[in-house]
């Protein structure tokens, strides 16, 4: 699941693939809302911690099997 966080006034955003279904890191980011900070593991165990303060976005992305072959779509 790729999560993107987009930070006030800093040009670029955190990206990171995190193993947690979409319903998990949105109720993640909503607890967060009420506190003080952020806390999301990416795939590899890392931990980003983001102050809510200057949160100005998270985007999650939409859960998908990736696809094998040539296919036609």
């Amino acid at each position: 699941m790729e999560v993107k966080i987009g930070i006030q006034n800093v040009n670029r955003e955190i990206i990171l693939e995190s193993s947690e279904s979409a319903d998990a890191i949105a109720e993640l980011v909503g607890q967060a809302m009420s506190g003080t900070e952020l806390r999301l593991k990416d795939s590899k165990g890392r931990l980003v911690i983001v102050p809510t303060g200057v949160l100005g976005y998270v985007e999650i992305g939409a859960e998908e099997t990736r696809r094998v072959g040539f296919g036609a779509l």
